[in-house]
């Protein structure tokens, strides 16, 4: 039970501030709750803060000021607040950046009241206009939910009087609704598809768990096809008929809608979405509505982990092993470590579901941490594709040219039979590099060291760090000759310009995240895909997350070798899981798929390990290699990114930390570094890392803590501790 704090008595306040403590205020007229959402003075300023427990009493008292109001919201439960705090001590993240997390809606201290809100209605306007025909466009986009009018019109690009006209008309429909309804309920007695007999099994084991009332994480691998969804929408559906909440969390914001119908078939109404792509009016709503219970489901990315749940029973983390679920700015959290630690406090199940695991979960499964259950065949009549490699060494092939003649027969084949062909490359853009031929120049990001890609249907140059784009230059910026820059190696663009001098005859699709303005257009091309509408598919890893195109019959990868190379602890294993996933969206139907690589390294262990199918083999041979070298999830590691406006002070700073290292060896560990990021710089600041390898037993947080404490940051010098790093850019 929550206590209660009398008026005039002291209460710590956690803020969204950056300070390294809670506040004392008074408690405020008619008192309140610990986990209390409360307005409280900070100088000149009102802000906003969590009641998170009885006051110090450390300041005096005269001058402690009260609290100015409790705001008409639900008041965090002590499991979030829990949650919070030991998420914060693992990753150690500033509390203030922890609350943060969980507070991110807009307008939680508004009282509760009606607004105007939009809708599509059901007449066709009187004349047709490129501002009506956008905001139409944009309310179908999202189906039966509604905009304010300032959302509307930023999103559809135009005027409030341009909706305000349609509303006249009937062709949209403004209604006064109260500003935070509850959704739908979700009926989970409608009944699902007919499952098989190992779906069956799987789904009464997580029924039963989930009966238990107790934590449990369950790694449900299926192969591609298997129908890993619907049995974990069975889970779901027991989790309800408990009367407590589940949560879904998926890797791409482009799956959302694929999924959202598959829910609403299953449940006969849509789920709260938390995601980007949704508006702030909405988000507001998904909150609130979580922490009152109007809300059983939630879809959402890896920051709806962090909502205020009345009683969170289930996270299912569908395709646990992508790596978006790592937060790598701000706060760094894995989401998929997170939920197993938040269902543990509010003793809930999670189900981390893939075809491929990360070796931590596989691992877990192993020692028998989690529950393991396996779906070994495909739903229905398809059956897994045939996997083969075409040994590059051996094909004719010209240095500007990426689809070796024998994919090219395979892919004439299938176009013959009416089937499509799918080309996959893991390159957003046309080339990754643009270079000089007068001088050699390649052309970099000016903020960061990263080169810049060409994206030629925009016409621009790109820098996947940061995000800065200029127009193509017609001419060399180092030594200003015309007309010699030339685009070096393939990206999907590319691949796509090759393909159709090719094939000129076949109906060409492009999937890549840089070519679609939101989530809607990405949505229909996939359908168009789906039902047909393309010959061949050329694609990059947004086409291996889970989309399903029943006439596809051929994946051909340019080149399987790409993920192998440089020195990341993990490129063995992410090139296996995006092989293996990529492949999977052959034959997922009636007729019979072929996966064909592409690679100058036919007999590498992981291309062998891809080809035989054998994954059991791999995960093993990949665990002894880990666990020989101390390496995770058999041995633990922190990264440490300096970075400032000069490099020197940075390396300074790293040099100093190497030396005096003493709090890290008392627990067994030892510092690598210091040394440049792979990408030193970013946004104009200059990149330093260190790395901390311990044993996998080692208090590692509180021995970072005290050796961070010893150095004082000056000036422009920026420090962030990533625990469990998954990436070393």
């Amino acid at each position: 039970m929550d206590s209660f704090f009398e008026e005039g008595s002291l209460v710590a306040v956690l803020t969204t501030q950056p300070l390294d403590r809670t506040l004392d205020y008074k408690a405020p007229a008619g008192g309140c709750f610990e986990g209390a959402y409360v307005e409280v003075p900070l100088g000149p300023r009102k802000i906003m803060g969590v009641v998170w427990g009885p006051g110090r009493g450390d300041f005096d008292i005269a001058k402690v000021r009260s609290v100015i109001r409790v705001l008409d919201v639900t008041p965090m439960q002590a499991e979030l607040r829990e949650f919070l705090q030991r998420a914060g001590d693992y990753t150690l993240t500033p509390m203030p950046a922890m609350l943060r997390l969980a507070t991110r809606a807009p307008g939680l201290s508004e009282a509760p009241s009606l607004r105007k809100i939009y809708r599509l209605g059901d007449v066709e306007p009187d004349r047709m206009t490129d501002p009506r025909r956008r905001v139409l466009e944009v309310l179908r986009e999202i189906g039966g939910l509604a905009y304010t009018l300032g959302e509307l019109a930023e999103a559809a690009g135009v005027t409030s009087s341009v909706i305000k006209g349609l509303a006249k008309q009937g062709a949209v429909r403004e209604e006064e609704a109260p500003r935070d309804v509850a959704f739908a309920r979700l009926d989970p007695e409608r009944g699902g598809k007919t499952l098989t007999a190992d779906q069956e099994a799987a789904a009464q084991v997580l029924r039963e768990a989930i009966a238990s009332g107790r934590y449990g994480t369950t790694l449900l691998k299926g192969v591609t096809g298997s129908g890993k969804t619907e049995v974990y929408l069975e889970a779901v559906a027991a989790c309800l008929r408990k009367g407590r909440q589940a949560l879904v969390l998926l890797p791409e914001i482009a799956l959302t809608a694929e999924f959202l119908t598959r829910v609403e078939a299953r449940f006969g109404a849509r789920p709260a979405e938390w995601h980007s792509g949704v508006t702030m009016t909405e988000r507001r709503r998904v909150w609130k509505q979580v922490s009152q219970g109007g809300a059983q489901l939630v879809v959402g990315a890896r920051s709806a982990l962090f909502l205020p749940f009345r009683d969170l029973g289930l996270t299912i983390v569908d395709e646990e092993h992508d790596t978006s679920y790592k937060q790598e700015e701000g706060a760094l959290y894995n989401a998929r470590d997170m939920a197993v630690l938040r269902a543990s406090i509010c003793a809930g199940q999670v189900v981390l579901a893939s075809a491929t695991p990360s070796l931590e979960s596989w691992a877990n499964a192993d020692a028998g941490k989690y529950r393991r259950l396996d779906l070994v065949s495909r739903f229905g009549a398809s059956v897994m594709p045939e996997m083969g490699a075409i040994d590059m060494r051996g094909q004719e092939l010209p240095s500007n040219r990426w689809v070796s003649p024998a994919l090219a027969a395979q892919v004439r084949a299938r176009l013959e039979k009416g089937e499509q062909a799918m080309l996959f490359i893991n390159r957003r853009g046309y080339a990754p590099v643009t270079i000089c031929r007068a001088c050699g120049h390649q052309i970099g990001c000016p903020h960061c060291d990263a080169r810049m890609v060409e994206h030629r249907f925009l016409q621009r140059l790109v820098c996947h760090q940061c995000g800065e784009t200029i127009p193509k230059p017609s001419e060399c910026p180092e030594c200003h000759a015309e007309d010699k820059l030339a685009a070096v190696g393939p990206g999907v663009e590319r691949l796509a310009e090759e393909a159709a001098e090719l094939f000129p005859e076949a109906r060409l699709a492009v999937l890549s995240s840089d070519l679609f303005a939101s989530a809607r257009a990405l949505k229909d091309e996939i359908e168009t895909i789906a039902s047909g509408g393309a010959d061949i598919i050329i694609g990059t890893q947004l086409v291996a997350k889970g989309h399903n195109f029943p006439h596809l019959t051929l994946v051909g990868v340019i080149d399987s070798d790409l993920g192998l190379q440089g020195s990341d602890l993990r490129a063995a294993e992410r090139t296996f899981q995006l092989m293996r996933q990529v492949a999977g969206r052959a034959g997922r139907a009636e007729k019979p798929g072929t996966a064909l690589m592409q690679t100058f390294q036919p007999e590498h262990p992981v291309i062998r390990a891809i080809l035989s199918g054998d994954e059991e083999d791999f995960w093993k041979a990949e665990a002894e290699e880990r666990r020989a070298a101390g390496m995770p999830p058999y041995g633990r590691l922190a990264g440490i990114i300096l970075s400032s406006t000069e490099a020197q002070e940075a390396f300074d700073l790293g040099n100093a930390m190497a030396r005096q290292d003493g709090p890290l060896r008392r627990v067994g560990a030892q510092v690598y570094g210091p040394a440049p990021a792979p990408i030193a710089r970013v946004r104009g600041r200059h990149r330093v890392r260190l790395l901390v390898k311990a044993p996998k037993g080692a208090a590692l947080q509180p021995a970072l803590t005290a050796w961070a404490a010893q150095f004082r940051l000056k000036g422009e010098l920026r420090m962030a501790i990533d625990i469990d790093p998954q990436n070393f850019f």
